[in-house]
């Protein structure tokens, strides 16, 4: 017999889902109702680990971060790894966040779809120039992959070129980093000429 409390389980879930990456609302709604209501204990287990929980109730997204030690305090190793992002992957970020915020603006609807098309038309501006046109599609095909990877853009089930922008990319291409698009798009642009064969 079962004599585990009945919110046990659901805890197990909601640290492991969190551990592996992004917990959505609209992925998991269960799962996500649990968060909420366990979100004490999840806090709780999480800083043992020097983690802390972000939740964003209002976009439908909850996440870990590696805590800032206090002066004073032990350092513990790295849960949550620091990644290297190439040129062209730091470029469609930005570019996807800028577009996700004139959606936002603009629109009453609360997912932004975007297509292969439009992704690749955003980032060629900022690409050296190539009469090779499937060359560069399956390098952004590649780049496009990795955003994926990294839980930016959702693919569209039963739809391959088209993609959601997911809104916890706001949490990461923050409010600072957009203020300051055009001086890293400026930058972005001077090393363009350099990274002409970066995969």
């Amino acid at each position: 017999m079962n004599t585990e409390p009945p919110d046990q389980n659901q805890l197990g879930q909601v640290l492991v889902v969190l551990l592996q990456g992004v917990l959505y609302r609209d992925t998991d709604m269960a799962l996500w109702q649990a968060l909420i209501e366990l979100q004490g204990r999840v806090r709780d287990y999480c800083g043992t680990l020097g983690l802390e929980v972000l939740v964003d109730e209002a976009e439908g997204y909850a996440y870990l971060r590696q805590r800032a030690e206090a002066p004073g305090e032990a350092q513990l190793p790295r849960l949550i790894s620091r990644r290297q992002l190439s040129y062209p992957v730091s470029l469609i970020l930005v570019l996807l966040r800028k577009k996700l915020a004139e959606f936002d603006a603009l629109a009453g609807d609360t997912r932004f779809i975007m297509s292969r098309e439009q992704i690749v038309d955003a980032v060629r501006l900022f690409l050296p120039d190539t009469a090779n046109e499937a060359r560069l599609l399956d390098r952004m095909d590649t780049h496009i992959n990795k955003v994926i990877e990294l839980g930016f853009l959702h693919r569209l089930r039963g739809q391959e070129h088209q993609f959601e922008v997911r809104r916890i990319l706001k949490a990461f291409v923050d409010a600072q980093w957009l203020s300051q698009f055009e001086q890293r798009l400026a930058q972005y642009g001077a090393h363009a000429g350099t990274l002409e064969g970066d995969a």
